[in-house]
């Protein structure tokens, strides 16, 4: 197969193998592309999100109702793919979300066939992403890619993207007998008083900026018998624990159910004890054994990566999320 340069243009009209996506005919191969592209690193989120990409393509009620909001919801309904000889061979989705009425878009599913990769596909995709968001007058454009992949990562710097967060997600299998650390920290119940605390880590651990695409919502954890009346009419069993060493509060550790398991908000300090939020995962190990067969925790890439792997906790992967500057 000869090789080619797609000149690094964002003029549509400069590239005929470049179109928008297809709603109604493109969402199957669109599926099949992201899976042979990442499914080595695919995690079962990941999986299930390709597997919920064919059905819709296949769901006609679906695809209409898709087709007249996709510019408004949050799901990736729009985008832009590359074709070559009546095959799909390059993606990238856009991603619209809004907050406080600021908008912004997320560039997600950058994916080119194997066989047509170091040709400037993914380039061309992107800006072509890039100009979508501000022909829709949507400057604030963010993206994440895999740590471990150098080339996408030097590729989106090119572009005018820096490193805003690197968060590592974690999971572990709930367990009735895992172990206890022998050790003078206490795992206790979160005392309101230390919701201060508590609040001002979580604020720093999972940043406002970075709400928008989780919904960081901790209202859930307040102390106070208004918020346990409104848990107990939505019927959400918050669980919560504190580790401390004699008086002081060294971390905390939440529990909100989502439905899936991966609901772990852990909230520490510059001068928390790696013991200490080991002992918490390992107490919510325990203790949500007949919850869930797993549990699952975002956390800063490089905080107290050592203390959540004793905890049982296996490294699912690590994201550098990166914001347009230009």
């Amino acid at each position: 197969m000869s090789s080619i340069t797609v000149p690094a243009r964002t003029d549509t009209h400069a590239h005929p193998n470049l179109r928008p996506l297809s709603i109604l005919r493109d969402l199957p191969a669109v599926a099949d592309l992201i899976e042979q592209c990442f499914s080595s690193t695919m995690d079962s989120e990941g999986r299930r999100y390709v597997q919920d990409m064919r059905r819709a393509g296949n769901d006609n009620s679906f695809l209409k109702w898709a087709n007249r909001v996709a510019e408004s919801t949050s799901l990736p309904l729009t985008g832009y793919i590359w074709e070559e000889g009546h095959h799909i061979v390059g993606n990238v989705s856009l991603v619209p979300f809004k907050r406080d009425k600021h908008r912004l878009y997320l560039i997600a599913n950058v994916a080119v066939h194997p066989d047509y990769r170091r040709r400037g596909i993914a380039r061309a995709l992107t800006e072509r992403a890039m100009q979508h968001a501000h022909e829709k007058k949507v400057d604030d454009i963010w993206l994440h890619v895999r740590a471990d992949n150098v080339e996408a990562i030097h590729l989106y710097e090119t572009l005018g993207f820096v490193e805003r967060a690197r968060r590592t997600s974690w999971q572990a299998n709930t367990d009735s007998n895992a172990q206890k650390l022998e050790t003078d920290i206490a795992v206790t119940g979160r005392h309101p008083r230390f919701w201060a605390t508590q609040l001002n880590w979580l604020s720093r651990l999972y940043p406002d900026a970075m709400g928008w695409h989780i919904n960081w919502n901790f209202s859930t954890l307040k102390p106070g018998l208004l918020n346990w009346l409104y848990l107990m009419f939505i019927d959400v069993n918050v669980r919560q624990w504190a580790a401390v060493r004699k008086d002081d509060l060294l971390a905390t550790l939440s529990w909100i159910p989502t439905g899936r398991g991966e609901s772990l908000f852990a909230g520490t300090g510059e001068r928390s004890d790696p013991e200490a939020l080991t002992s918490l995962l390992l107490q919510a190990r325990r203790d949500l054994y007949h919850s869930y067969p797993h549990i699952s925790l975002d956390f800063p890439a490089g905080l107290f990566d050592e203390a959540i792997q004793a905890a049982g906790f296996k490294s699912q992967r690590t994201l550098i999320w990166m914001q347009a500057t230009s």
